[in-house]
């Protein structure tokens, strides 16, 4: 980590801008900007005070340079953002055949459940539902932390999207922050999940539930009661799975808890307590 940290350090003296792969980064604007894009996306500006920031969600998968447009009234910008590779950590986990290579009768749910939730990442609500400091779902032990490449049954399928929370079936669940449920449904990978927008192209997610009392429309306030953690889904055993998911990008949840709290200390609110975070790996998916 030190020495990520110092080549972090090298790398400020090339770049202007520089940020790692699934991390937020949070870029300063000048007075005029209107607007942010990544390609056609647009991204959330945070201010207060005449502080203005914009919200850039660096995929996992990014290398090279990510390009910012900043929109003016009369003009844009592009601002190139350095992106280097994160310490990620590996791990391997075994689950039933049929999650690796569901049925091919299954194979059409799992194609609409996957497009149902890409759409409803899409979407940029103009409203900001939130106003103050996000918290962690739960306050037990992280299990299983975001970015970890994710070999099942000996073959390399993907990496972890969120953050798994050690939670015997029926523990309670709390909503990360105000917003809408946009998601309350089984899925075949996910399991029970339950998906709340905060507005602004930003979501969290909360998957493997057993019980989801809450209904598309609903809205919920920061530290709502959303659901219950189960073993549902893909998994090796009950857990819950966290994620946040900006315009379609997932991003590290505690990360994102980290920065925009630290943010929003700086102008008023308070910060997160992340004590609980164990880089350590997991047995969970």
């Amino acid at each position: 980590m030190r020495i990520l940290l110092i080549f972090l350090l090298l790398m400020k003296l090339v770049f202007a801008e520089v940020a790692i792969n699934g991390k937020i980064y949070l870029l300063p604007l000048e007075n005029g900007v209107k607007e942010v894009l990544i390609g056609s996306k647009k991204t959330p500006i945070l201010s207060k005070d005449g502080k203005r920031v914009a919200l850039v969600a660096v995929p996992y998968r990014q290398s090279g340079k990510i390009e910012v447009s900043l929109i003016k009234e009369n003009s844009k910008e592009v601002k190139a953002i350095e992106v280097i590779k994160g310490d990620y950590l590996s791990e391997t986990l075994q689950v039933e055949p049929s999650k690796i290579t569901p049925p091919k009768e299954l194979e059409e749910r799992i194609k609409a459940e996957y497009e149902e939730a890409m759409k409803i990442y899409a979407t940029f609500s103009s409203e900001r539902f939130w106003s103050e400091d996000f918290l962690t779902p739960l306050s037990s032990k992280i299990t299983s932390p975001f970015g970890t490449a994710r070999v099942f049954n000996d073959s390399l399928k993907s990496y972890h999207s969120g953050v798994d929370f050690r939670a015997a079936i029926g523990t309670k669940i709390h909503a990360t922050n105000d917003g809408v449920v946009v998601l309350s449904k089984e899925r075949y990978y996910a399991g029970g999940s339950v998906i709340i927008d905060h507005g602004e192209g930003i979501y969290s997610s909360y998957l493997h539930l057993s019980q989801m009392p809450l209904q598309v429309g609903d809205r919920v306030k920061k530290g709502d009661l959303i659901g219950y953690s189960g073993a549902s889904g893909r998994v090796t055993g009950p857990h819950l799975h966290f994620g946040i998911i900006i315009q379609g990008t997932t991003v590290d949840p505690l990360h994102f808890i980290k920065t925009i709290n630290e943010l929003n200390s700086s102008i008023g609110f308070n910060g997160v307590d992340t004590k609980n975070y164990d880089d350590k790996g997991s047995n969970d998916s």
